[in-house]
């Protein structure tokens, strides 16, 4: 029998089409009519007042930073249960990451232990979106008004999810999402900013544009461009643009077919929860999923590892996910902890991922929860 890939990047229909137009325009690098379209659709669909493409959402999370003007030895509170770009990004910067714990039913940083973990160098809060669950935006950035702490969402598996109706990316003062060929919505490599602050967009666009004010020249404001700021070169090629507008313009099918997936594998693996075999998900109802990760919990690590090996043994390609950073050489040098993470420990350990992917199909679902129960008895 065939293995069952974790994960499996897919064609949405035009986008071999779109990559030969953007060629045979000649306009291959970043900015081009693709890129406007993406970026108009992205601006319309969170409720952003400026969306900017980048060329990963690492990139997005680096303009965050430096707009936010982190400078060394600025704190800023981030989960610890997160890929490492959350906080290489303002690492980058001199700043240091404060981990905080997460909630157990999201997987979010835990709002309740935010206040506490704050301090006089304190310059952000960073909040992860994990598997496309909102964390609970309302109490965050009331904690960030009250403080006047900006806050900024890693929203890159948050595409078209929402917190209490409201899209994920929109809150904070700036939102990072991924193109990644594990996401959602997929160009390989690729991402954007989300610029929510509107007296940040000027100088957004600048850092993206090298530190020039090109941006300006191209509208007609100045009659010419120069080095007017720092800055690098964030901007994506039009050949990543092109390929992403296929797939933008397929999002809400995209999304509506995951959570069908997701739904599947939920009920399916309702009477192993029940047998006390594993636990499933449980977002709060305030959460929109756009079902980007389903995953289970078994009852300790031996019984994750032994689960996963048996699995892979199987031809079933599940996956562990985040070693905690601050359990990591680099968190351990770079940052620090804010007090004991006792759910972020136990979720590393206990958390195991199935494979979720646009073309499976009920008989690839049941083929995982049959494997499944048989790993994990």
């Amino acid at each position: 029998m065939p293995r069952l890939p974790f994960n499996r990047p897919y064609l949405a229909g035009r986008e071999i089409d779109y990559v030969r137009e953007a060629t045979l325009a000649r306009h291959l690098a970043g900015d081009g009519s693709f890129s406007r379209r993406c970026q108009a659709w992205l601006e319309r669909e969170v409720g952003c007042p400026k969306a900017l493409l980048t060329h990963s959402c690492t990139a997005a999370l680096e303009m965050a930073a430096l707009l936010l003007d982190v400078a060394p030895g600025d704190e800023v509170l981030m989960p610890s249960f997160t890929f490492v770009s959350t906080a290489n990004a303002f690492v980058l910067r001199g700043g240091v990451p404060v981990f905080v714990d997460i909630r157990p039913d999201t997987l979010n940083i835990d709002e309740a232990r935010i206040e506490s973990a704050l301090g006089p160098r304190t310059r952000a809060i960073v909040v992860v979106h994990y598997a496309g669950v909102g964390c609970a935006m309302d109490a965050i950035l009331e904690i960030g008004r009250r403080r006047g702490i900006p806050v900024v969402e890693d929203a890159a598996q948050g595409i078209l999810a929402r917190w209490r109706g409201q899209p994920l990316g929109s809150f904070g003062a700036l939102g990072a999402v991924s193109f990644h060929e594990t996401k959602n919505l997929q160009s390989g490599e690729g991402g954007a900013l989300l610029i929510n602050d509107p007296t940040l967009i000027e100088r957004a666009e600048v850092l993206r544009e090298k530190g020039t004010d090109r941006s300006r020249f191209i509208r007609g404001q100045v009659d010419k461009y120069t080095w007017v700021d720092v800055g690098s070169s964030y901007l994506p090629s039009e050949i990543l643009a092109a390929f992403l507008w296929a797939q933008l313009e397929q999002a809400s099918a995209i999304v509506e077919e995951r959570l069908g997936l997701w739904r599947m594998y939920h009920e399916a693996l309702a009477p192993l929860e029940q047998a006390g075999r594993l636990e499933r998900p449980r977002p709060p109802a305030e959460a929109e999923s756009n079902g980007h990760i389903y995953y289970v919990m078994l009852p300790d690590a031996a019984a994750r590892d032994r689960t996963l090996a048996r699995l892979v043994s199987a031809g079933v390609h599940a996956a562990f996910h985040y070693i905690p950073l601050h359990a990591s050489p680099a968190g351990r040098r770079f940052g620090r902890t804010a007090g004991p993470l006792p759910v972020t420990e136990a979720v590393a350990t206990r958390l195991l991922r199935l494979p979720l992917w646009i073309g499976m199909t009920a008989d690839d679902v049941a083929r995982a929860v049959e494997a499944l129960e048989s790993a994990s008895g």
